[in-house]
């Protein structure tokens, strides 16, 4: 495994971790931003053992869809865990009022973890 993709993946576990003291502490909403965050960190891991760097979020989840998912070399799943998490993201960061609710912010950390234990386990 590349050394940045290596650097992504622990920054992902960090995300979680982060996002685990959120939720603890009745902070669903930047919990749901950390887990996001965690994904996406994976979604890049995962991208950059390809070659593939990308600017924006949208090109990095286009490219996870593309690369892992259609091909199925990892399960679909996580692509669309990766897309809902974003939209979710959207709601909590920039909502005036708590919107995500502290079970789905739980589930995305979830999420967040197996998609992270399963690139690890990908890229060995």
């Amino acid at each position: 495994m590349k050394e940045h993709s290596a650097q992504l993946l622990d920054k992902a576990a960090e995300a979680i971790k982060a996002a685990e003291l959120l939720v603890t502490n009745h902070y669903p909403d930047i919990a749901a931003g950390r887990a996001y965050y965690a994904m996406f960190y994976v979604a890049e891991a995962l991208l950059n053992e390809k070659e593939l760097s990308f600017g924006k979020h949208g090109n990095v989840h286009a490219a996870f869809g593309e690369h892992f998912a259609k091909t199925k070399i990892l399960d679909p799943k996580f692509h669309r865990w990766l897309i809902d998490a974003f939209d979710k993201r959207l709601v909590g960061d920039y909502g005036v009022e708590a919107n995500i609710e502290m079970d789905i912010a739980a589930n995305m950390i979830d999420q967040a973890r197996e998609f992270l234990e399963t690139a690890r386990t990908y890229l060995g």
